[in-house]
């Protein structure tokens, strides 16, 4: 596989659920212009980290994230996505639905976003009402076996603990440039066409979003963009102003898509270069992830529900060096969709 692939670990991570995601703030954000909005650093969060051991795990808490580091070597990032929907909201609410965690994002338009998840934070299903009451499902954990919070490991094959799937790797049938295309160098035909392009192998099953986001034997089936046209501060999450502009090929790709099936999700991954300890890598890799994501909404008007966000750390080093790296410290754009829905629809080109 081309470098700065998803490698799965030589050892897979424990079975025990993920600890709970961070809760989601019941107030709206106010939009700020690109550039003004306050963005703290790393330092800044090093004397609010709390740390604790749970089920063989470190768990690391800051503000708005949690990092799990695995006895495996492996390590994780959660957030929530929510918060990144509450910004220009006009009112944000939050339920309980049976046994579950509802959050409704009323935009200023009458539009919702809805969101339910279950008890650790784990989405169920994302969906957009528009204000005329119809209503178009983005993402739905709960189809068929294996799907849902509380089920145990195996029941689907290769499932370990609701979030992490092992599968050999895929047999590439694509030139490898087309398989991580370099946006710097690329048409935006060839942009849109990558984001458009199916599995490279056939998916088999539906995939969870949690499934998705840590299991790199997944995602290694779909073709992605790196967006090496935008660079970022050592410890910054931010993108500077005269970079954002560099991201309008990108969300015209992620629009049109869209506009032909309101239904697409994409990835947003986030990664960093070595230099530096793994967890200030993991916890700054989601945050620039999730900067990209809200700057493609706020900016070039990507429906924020479209995209979900991820940082990987130093975990896929495409220069493979301890020093630092600029094309290591990239972002990156996968249509996950068709790891969501699985099926025939899905099936790679013969």
């Amino acid at each position: 596989m081309p470098a700065g692939t998803p490698a799965a670990p030589a050892v897979a991570p424990l079975a025990a659920p993920l600890p709970p995601a961070p809760a989601v703030q019941a107030t709206p954000i106010p939009l700020q212009q690109p550039g003004t909005r306050p963005v703290g650093r790393m330092d800044d969060f090093r004397g609010q980290r709390q740390e604790r051991t749970e089920g063989g795990r470190t768990i690391i808490t800051e503000p708005g994230r949690v990092i799990v580091r695995d006895p495996n070597g492996q390590s994780f990032v959660r957030h929530n996505d929510v918060d990144r929907f509450r910004y220009g909201a006009r009112d944000v609410r939050v339920d309980r639905q049976g046994n579950d965690n509802r959050t409704i994002v009323v935009r200023p338009d009458g539009s919702q976003i809805i969101t339910l998840t279950d008890d650790r934070g784990g989405l169920l299903r994302r969906s957009r009402r528009g204000p005329d009451g119809r209503e178009v499902v983005i993402i739905d954990n709960r189809r068929g076996p294996g799907f849902g919070a509380g089920l145990a490991a195996g029941v689907v094959a290769g499932a370990i603990g609701g979030y992490f799937v092992s599968l050999p790797p895929p047999v590439l049938r694509i030139p490898q440039n087309r398989y991580i295309v370099e946006a710097e160098d690329a048409s935006p035909e060839l942009i849109y066409d990558t984001m458009m392009a199916p599995p490279v192998e056939r998916i088999k099953r539906p995939y969870t979003l949690d499934e998705i986001r840590y299991s790199p034997s997944v995602r290694q089936r779909m073709p992605s963009v790196d967006l090496d046209t935008i660079t970022f501060e050592t410890g910054s999450w931010e993108i500077p102003q005269d970079q954002a502009a560099k991201l309008q090929v990108i969300a015209d790709g992620i629009n049109r898509v869209i506009q032909s099936n309101p239904q697409t999700v994409f990835l947003i991954e986030g990664h960093t270069d070595a230099v530096g300890s793994d967890v200030d890598n993991l916890s700054l890799s989601d945050r620039r992830a999730e900067s990209a994501a809200t700057l493609l909404t706020q900016q070039f008007g990507v429906p924020a529900e479209n995209l979900t966000s991820q940082g990987y750390g130093e975990q896929y080093l495409k220069v493979p060096t301890d020093g630092p790296e600029r094309l290591n410290r990239r972002v990156t754009v996968r249509n996950i969709t068709p790891l969501l829905n699985g099926g025939e629809a899905s099936a790679a080109p013969r």
